[in-house]
Formats: C-alpha cells, sequence, structure tokens
C-alpha cells in the first residue's frame, strides 16, 4: 500500500481555511535520533534525522496532517510523552534522550519539555523548560492548570503550574529510589491524586493533589513486572497499567486498579502478549487499544523475534478485560490514540515511520492507508475525553 506524501512545512492558506471551527487534534513525537539494530539495540542513527512534532486532524477523513515542528522527542519510555491541553491550545512533548553533543556515536539522557502551540499553523514552539534526567510520560490535569513529568533516569515526577499556555516549575517528587524508573504519570479526574509507575523497581506510587501543591503518599501498589503505561477511565473508577516484563519472549500483562475501592487496589491481571508498549482507553471508555510489540522489538536472531507487531483490543467491563480483536502492526510500534467517536484506532510504528490507521466496528479491525512520518513515531496523544 502506497504511503500518502505530505508537505508537511508548507501548510497552505487555502487549506487552513478548509479546516474545521474546532479540529480533533493529535500530536505524534517522532524521534530521528534512535534507530534499532539487527541485534536488538538502540543506538544513535548515523545521520540523526530531526526530531519532530505532528499534529494531525482526526476530525477528518481520513486523518490527516496539518502542520509539523522540528523539537526533541525520545522513543525511550512509554509512548505517552505528550500532553495536549485540554482545550487543545497546546501540547507538552518531553526528550528522554539526545545525542551527546560531546559524542555523535553516543545516546545520553535528556531533560528538556518543549511546549507547542497547536493554534499556530504550522505549529510552533512556546518554550523549552527542564524537567528531570529522562523526562519521559507527561500529563495535564483536567483543569489545564497542572502538569507531572515522570523523569525515569532520576526517580523523581516534576510539577509545572500552568496559567494559560505559560508553565512554571513548581518543584520536584522524590520517589526515595532514583533507580526507580518513573515511567508514566496520570491525574485521576477528580484531580486529587496521581498514579505513577515505576518500571524499575515495579512499583506504582501513589501521589497526593492539592492545588499545586503535589506529595508521595508513601503508598505503592503492585501491578506486574514493569509497571509502564497508565491510562483512566473517563469515569474514573478504573486505571489500566500495561506491564512490559523482560522482552524474554513471555506472555506480559495488564493490571486493572479499582479507584473506587478506598484504598485503591490492584485488583485483576490479565496475558495480554509480549510487551504491550503502548496502550489508550477509547474515548467512551469501553475499550483498551494495546500496541503488543510481540518481538518486533528483539535481535532478529531472537527465537522469540516477529517481524510484525500487533494492535489488541481489550473489552473493558467493570473491571474485566476480554479481547475483541486483533490486527497485525509494524515494527517497534508505540502509541495509540482513538477518534472521539471511538471508532477509528491509529498506532504510530517506529521502524516503519509511519502511522497505521484501522476502522474498528466492536468486533473487527479493518486497516486503512498509512501516513508517513518524518521520523519513528515515538509519543501520541490526544487530549483526555
Amino acid at each position: 500500500m502506497r504511503l500518502r506524501l505530505h508537505a508537511l512545512a508548507l501548510v497552505s492558506a487555502a487549506s487552513l481555511a478548509g479546516m474545521p471551527v474546532r479540529a480533533e487534534i493529535a500530536v505524534s513525537a517522532n524521534d530521528g535520533h534512535t534507530v534499532l539494530t539487527d541485534a536488538g539495540a538502540q543506538v544513535a542513527a548515523s545521520p540523526p534525522a530531526p526530531d519532530t512534532v505532528t499534529v494531525l486532524d482526526l476530525s477528518a477523513s481520513p486523518p490527516k496532517v496539518i502542520g509539523e515542528v522540528s523539537a526533541p522527542a525520545s522513543v525511550v519510555g512509554p509512548p505517552q510523552s505528550v500532553a495536549v491541553a485540554p482545550d487543545e491550545s497546546f501540547a507538552l512533548v518531553t526528550s528522554s534522550t539526545r545525542i551527546d553533543p560531546n559524542d555523535a556515536g553516543k545516546i545520553v539522557p535528556d531533560d528538556r519539555l518543549t511546549v507547542i502551540d497547536l493554534k499556530s499553523m504550522p505549529p510552533t514552539i512556546s518554550t523549552t523548560l527542564r524537567a528531570g534526567k529522562g523526562a519521559a510520560g507527561v500529563s495535564i490535569n483536567r483543569e489545564g492548570s497542572l502538569a507531572l513529568v515522570a523523569n525515569r533516569a532520576e526517580g523523581t515526577v516534576s510539577v509545572f503550574r500552568i496559567a494559560g499556555k505559560d508553565l512554571t516549575p513548581a518543584g520536584k517528587i522524590d520517589l526515595g529510589n532514583e533507580k526507580a524508573g518513573p515511567s508514566h504519570v496520570v491525574f485521576t479526574r477528580d484531580g486529587r491524586e496521581a498514579y505513577v509507575t515505576r518500571d524499575g523497581d515495579s512499583k506504582v506510587s501513589v501521589l497526593t493533589v492539592e492545588g499545586s501543591q503535589v506529595a508521595y503518599a508513601k503508598r505503592d501498589l503492585t501491578a506486574g513486572v514493569r509497571p509502564y503505561g497508565i491510562e483512566i477511565t473517563p469515569s474514573g473508577d478504573v486505571a489500566l497499567v500495561a506491564n512490559v516484563g523482560t522482552s524474554s519472549g513471555d506472555q506480559d500483562t495488564v493490571s486493572v486498579i479499582d479507584l473506587r475501592a478506598k484504598p485503591s487496589r490492584v485488583v485483576n491481571t490479565v496475558s495480554v502478549g509480549p510487551t504491550p508498549e503502548g496502550i489508550r482507553l477509547s474515548p467512551d471508555g469501553r475499550y483498551a487499544a494495546l500496541v503488543i510489540e510481540n518481538g518486533s522489538n528483539l535481535a532478529k536472531a531472537s527465537p522469540f523475534f516477529s517481524d510484525k507487531g500487533m494492535l489488541r483490543i481489550y473489552a473493558l467491563s467493570g473491571t474485566d478485560l476480554r479481547k475483541v480483536a486483533e490486527a497485525p502492526i509494524g515494527r517497534w510500534c508505540q502509541g495509540a490514540v482513538w477518534t472521539k467517536d471511538s471508532r477509528t484506532v491509529l498506532v504510530q510504528c517506529m521502524v516503519d515511520r509511519r502511522i497505521e490507521p484501522f476502522h474498528f466496528d466492536g468486533t473487527t479491525l479493518a486497516a486503512r492507508e498509512p501516513i508517513a512520518l518524518s521520523a519513528g513515531g515515538a509519543g501520541f496523544r490526544t487530549a483526555e475525553p
């Protein structure tokens, strides 16, 4: 299937005039400095392509690219390295790694948090801030007043106050273990708590939130091996945690946290396949899209290698998960997003440098024409439903 080619940097006035008054925005962060070798190693690209951020309009049929800007991005960490403001006016993009400025063949931790203005087309960088070393998963609360960043390489979570599109650093939370590997962090729907996955020591930590004051509650949940991505249902009743395991060919898991329970607790864990890298709940809260590596990130000589990942859709009923559909996808795929009607799911693929859309009718997935990216898709997000 031939990829559509997009003139990403040249968005004409005529095309902008035809855009809907309120687009349904998705933001893709693309890593151009990292490649996957046949031995399954993540190394510096030679030469590296620019890291970019691509903005898509999901209300168009088919979804289309409406702009792009060069900005730091990284595939290291869960693909929730993007957060979109509730009013879609700006996006936050983290960069957990970069090319070593003193050695072009080496990748080192990064700490940049970039604010992308989504109201200008093409999009522009508003400002660049510093989070913590290995800045990865990022989320904005429903009020649009606070952002949190999980810093994988230092065991902390950075706090930022938000006023309009302006962010101000408001401190860090120390999780008590610099090797905890905090990967992603999400706010509960009422904004009073946040949950942090820790793939370094396989815990999920609870944070308390009072205004702009965020603190470690010194309470940890046990989900599975290497909890990574985490999502909370639109109702706020349940959180799903993707446990990526050790990439050793095992069937890895998704755990269900009952947030209605006092205190909250893990109540169910389901095997879903090797390395559930990406997880995204549909806006109607009925389905979870899982991006399964399926060995596509392993050395080609490994007995567990596959040249295809898997997109798997699970129906969520209460705290139960049931697989309802699956389809093959490209290699080393990362994030997934849904359209607002919960009928289209789009998946980023890092090696293939494209986005793969699928129509979903509740029982089957039907592939649609891919969308080309300028670099490897590494982080993918829409505004929270």
